[in-house]
């Protein structure tokens, strides 16, 4: 399905300036010695539960006057961060030495709050020119105790920042918790405590635009770099070799298959036709449906379009470490403007099935994924409310997103879907379809829909399962991944596993005589979906220490999202390759039907005449059989012995006589129309 150019370049166009737009939010301040650089702290929370997280002051910590909230983009609330001034004053260059950033008195019930949160291992953020600071709250001795009533919690009251600048910039910035300096919470009494802390600073030569490379090393190490490797090494490889198995036995299967449709005319004539031939007239039959298939269709391609532009901004570098919720933003721009493909995509394929109401079908296509989604968030927007964590976005973000579905989303969907429905394209089928369609005969468990699913889901998956671990560890825990290049390469051999095995299972269906193999190849192609959602529950069970009602709901909540937006797009790959091959060998049949109808209609002709002539040898006298003798000298050659044979013993004669032209025109006329002329 063709679009026009110009919409594809004003797509880019607009995506281009939102990733330039992501990419300059990187602070480039300059500061002279003695400057204020600010100082934000962004969030608190179970180091184990990434979703799970809560502004900074819902501890009990000391603030310094007044709480200033630092105002954050539409990517950065959806992120989870809230970043409000911290109480700790870092001029540019200046070391400070167990400065007192406040007294307070702990009651009980704040030392509970902090024993609490020491006992789950929360940890905190910050940010400092727009760098990351981490460090624990607290640490629990455990030493020579077997009993937990046994344990002893303290809390870190001092911190130690080192800052690295190079000239006017800062460079570098980590936070060290002093382990001597601590605040017993194992009693529920009163407590006092100061909260200090010390800045040293110290030159570099590492340039600005180079700062970040120290958090995008950690997924580079050379040991990091072996493993990914030997993922793709090992993906390429399971690939090549079942991929080659299927390929070589599907290609001698088919050869096999034309061999036999390619016999003599004699032969093909007696012969019962079987297999994926017998079903000719069925296979283009269009699905049960296809206003639900057309949505899925129309949405597959949008969540596949989306996919290879966010592979493109990675590949560039604008998703690089901590560019607070730069994913995010781009996700729901891209979103946005690609609504159209969607709405296009269903609504001019919905109108190749001969669909009617293609209006309902555009409403079909807007809600397929985002009604789950919208849903799902709202549970889960309703979960961290009642927990009171970051992840609850505020009505404000709501409205705006309500905005840009209201005002972006939806008048692209309907633009695409109008022109669409104009596009007057027709679905191109090589072959006639029956007015009846023709009964499925009853097929082994093995070749139901449900098993076909998991033979075709398992391969892609296989493929792909060893770097799932490292983007599992980044979506859903602290470890840095910026390795998009190898990313991509495993996203291009998932599709092409999709694409083959789904190519591979069409075949042997149609080959089994189930001409229903439109809904099958989609559900084959996303059942990749299924296994990656499978993976979930191993990974939360086995691979992480994730725990509680809120990080697991959001845990399953939200990946059954982008399972099920895999699945919509793997299907979509899954049905456009199988029905590329479909209408491929079905092409192939009937260009071999045509020309051998050609022969077979010559044939039929030749043996039309001479019964004719048969028939009229005994029912006249022999001079009429010479003359129709000598009409068949005339015309074809080629037949004049076997015809005079079989009509009269005297053709012999007939053969002299001189040629008519009169009655070429007749015998050809007769040649050109099988009914007897006799």
């Amino acid at each position: 399905m063709k679009m026009n150019l110009p919409p594809i370049l004003l797509l880019a166009a607009l995506i281009a300036c939102t990733a330039t737009h992501v990419r300059s939010d990187a602070s480039d301040h300059r500061y002279n010695e003695g400057d204020a650089v600010p100082l934000y702290a962004n969030k608190v929370g179970p180091f184990h539960n990434p979703s799970e997280t809560y502004r900074y002051f819902d501890l009990p910590f000391c603030s310094a006057g007044d709480v200033k909230e630092k105002r954050e983009a539409l990517g950065e609330v959806l992120n989870g961060d809230r970043l409000v001034s911290a109480p700790y004053k870092l001029e540019f260059r200046k070391d400070k030495d167990s400065e007192v950033a406040c007294r307070r008195k702990l009651t009980k019930e704040e030392v509970a709050q902090f024993r609490t949160a020491v006992k789950k291992d929360y940890y905190f953020q910050m940010y400092y020119d727009d760098l990351p600071i981490w460090g624990f709250l607290g640490k629990v001795d455990k030493e020579g105790k077997t009993d937990p009533r046994e344990y002893k919690y303290f809390l870190y009251k001092h911190i130690q920042f080192d800052a690295r600048y190079n000239k006017d910039r800062v460079i570098e910035i980590t936070a060290k918790m002093d382990p001597h300096s601590v605040v017993d919470l194992t009693e529920d009494k009163d407590v006092d405590a100061d909260f200090m802390y010390s800045v040293r600073w110290s030159d570099t030569n590492i340039p600005f635009e180079n700062r970040m490379d120290k958090y995008s090393q950690s997924s580079s190490l050379p040991h990091h770099l072996e493993i990914h490797w030997f993922s793709i090494i090992n993906s390429c490889v399971t690939v090549l070799l079942l991929t080659g198995f299927l390929a070589t036995i599907l290609m001698r299967v088919l050869k096999n298959d034309f061999m036999k449709y390619a016999q003599d005319e004699e032969a093909a004539d007696d012969q019962e036709e079987t297999g994926w031939k017998y079903i000719h007239g069925d296979v283009f039959r269009f699905p049960k449906n296809k206003s639900l298939f057309a949505a899925a269709h129309g949405s597959g391609t949008q969540l596949f379009t989306l996919t290879i532009f966010i592979f493109m901004l990675a590949l560039v570098g604008v998703f690089y470490p901590y560019n607070r919720g730069a994913l995010f933003t781009a996700l729901v721009v891209i979103y946005a403007l690609t609504s159209g493909i969607a709405g296009y995509t269903a609504t001019s394929f919905y109108c190749q099935l001969e669909g009617k109401n293609w209006v309902r079908n555009l409403l079909l296509t807007g809600c397929l994924f985002c009604g789950p989604l919208f849903l799902t968030f709202c549970f889960l927007n309703t979960v961290a409310i009642v927990y009171s964590a970051t992840a609850a976005l505020p009505f404000g973000t709501i409205v705006v997103i309500v905005l840009i579905w209201t005002l972006v989303t939806s008048p692209l969907l309907v633009l695409g879907g109008i022109a669409g429905k104009n596009s007057k394209a027709e679905f191109q089928a090589p072959v006639r379809t029956t007015k009846y369609p023709r009964e499925i005969p009853t097929l082994p468990w093995y070749r139901t829909t449900i098993p076909q699913m998991a033979m075709a889901g398992f391969l892609p998956f296989s493929a792909i399962y060893i770097e799932l671990y490292y983007i599992f560890a980044s979506v859903w825990g602290h470890r840095i991944y910026t390795i998009y290049s190898i990313l991509f390469i495993v996203f291009i051999i998932l599709l092409i596993v999709t694409a083959f095995i789904t190519v591979a299972l069409t075949y042997f269906q149609l080959a089994a005589e189930d001409h229903g193999w439109w809904w099958r190849s989609f559900l084959c192609g996303g059942s990749t979906g299924l296994f990656i959602y499978g993976y979930c529950l191993y990974y939360y069970y086995a691979r992480s220490d994730m725990s509680g009602f809120m990080q697991t709901s959001f845990f399953f909540g939200y990946m059954a999202c982008i399972c099920y937006g895999f699945f919509l797009m793997l299907g979509t790959v899954g049905f456009r390759a199988a029905l590329l091959f479909v209408r491929h060998i079905y092409k192939s049949i009937k260009r071999e039907g045509a020309s051998r109808s050609r022969g077979s209609s010559k044939l039929f002709r030749i043996k039309s005449f001479e019964a004719s002539v048969e028939r009229l040898s005994h029912a006249v006298d022999p001079l009429a059989s010479s003359y129709m003798v000598t009409a068949c000298i005339i015309t074809t050659p080629d037949q004049i012995c076997l015809v005079g044979e079989r009509v009269h013993s005297g053709a012999e004669e007939a053969t002299s006589f001189p040629e008519s032209s009169l009655s070429r025109p007749l015998l050809n006329n007769h040649l050109s129309n099988p009914s007897p002329i006799l």
